[in-house]
């Protein structure tokens, strides 16, 4: 395929990974069909298959999309010289910043990878581990240069802070209104400040 149809052919089919991303986020994997998904790319249903060969695969498209540029970046964070309170908030804030801007690939990746057979579910299993590993790689490196504290389980703290983003990810998912940076700046504020007063003593 010459170079340009090559192009062509890519943009359409990120078109298509996005038009199947909106449906399954809006009716679900069950609740939707491939006819939907043409439908929201305004083609014809036969014309789909040159992209996708069943529901199935534009399912598992979609968490792929959904995950292998956030995971790409976090290999990147974790192996940037900066300190740990920047590699932590450029972690939320490039986890966060996802759901903006490919925010129902994310959501379908989390409400229904499940449905995927086995072999695309490790797959996406490697890509999550991977980025759950890099991170739980940056409290150790914190722990080392005194910027964590040495009792802190940074497996525990590494899944904590996946656990935040996640749930902020879906209220901006549900509304896309909300100030990302303010979720950022108070996500980042909780995790390395916690909830106590620490002058406060018992």
């Amino acid at each position: 395929m010459p170079a340009g149809e090559t192009g062509k052919y890519e943009q359409q089919r990120h078109a298509a990974i996005r038009a199947a991303a909106s449906v399954f986020a809006e009716k679900g994997f069950h609740g939707s069909s491939t006819r939907d998904i043409a439908e929201r790319m305004g083609i014809k249903q036969g014309s789909l298959y040159y992209y996708f060969k069943s529901k199935e695969e534009a399912l598992s498209e979609v968490c792929l999309y959904g995950m292998q540029d956030y995971a790409g970046r976090m290999v990147s964070i974790a192996a940037s010289e900066q300190p740990f309170r920047a590699k932590l908030t450029a972690t939320i804030t490039s986890h966060i910043t996802k759901y903006r801007e490919k925010n129902e690939a994310l959501k379908v990746y989390n409400a229904e990878r499940l449905y995927l057979d086995e072999s695309k579910r490790t797959r996406l299993h490697e890509l999550g581990s991977g980025y759950r590993q890099q991170l739980e790689g940056i409290f150790v490196e914190g722990q080392k240069s005194g910027e964590v504290r040495a009792d802190v389980d940074c497996r525990f703290a590494s899944h904590a802070v996946i656990g935040i983003c996640n749930s902020w990810g879906e209220q901006i998912v549900r509304d896309p209104d909300m100030d990302i940076y303010e979720i950022i700046d108070n996500s980042v504020g909780l995790i390395l400040n916690g909830f106590s007063n620490n002058k406060h003593t018992n």
